[in-house]
């Protein structure tokens, strides 16, 4: 790209906002952790004795697995919130666009708070 090129692209707002290496590899980041949760989590439910509340209140009151199962749920939601952002950000115009992304936000902190707390309630057996 020449001088000029790289003059006009600042003077018309659209150069680089530098936040594209942060948000890929929080992308990125969150699918390790969920491939590394996520087989935890199936090999865990898989050597259940039964899938009823008592074996499974039982498995989740373990420090361990309550404090995985949260951070399976809080990864799983950021990811998500990751990606449906990178969706809205290249297929929303206008002004939809930042409402779309703060619905999003919200939702997304709505079902990960819900999920961390489903998991401490399951775990306290309340």
């Amino acid at each position: 790209m020449s001088d000029v090129a790289q003059a006009l692209t600042k003077v018309l707002g659209r150069g680089s906002a530098h936040e594209g290496a942060h948000h890929w590899r929080a992308q990125r980041l969150t699918a390790i952790a969920l491939l590394l949760l996520g087989t935890w989590f199936v090999i865990a439910l898989a050597r259940l004795p039964d899938y009823g509340y008592t074996a499974v209140h039982a498995w989740a009151s373990g420090l361990w697995n309550a404090t995985l199962l949260a951070l399976f749920t809080a990864a799983a939601c950021w990811h998500s919130l990751l990606g449906v952002q990178v969706v809205i950000e290249d297929y929303v115009r206008g002004w939809l666009r930042p409402a779309a992304l703060v619905v999003s936000a919200f939702i997304h902190v709505l079902l990960g708070v819900g999920g961390v707390l489903a998991v401490v309630r399951l775990a306290l057996g309340s």
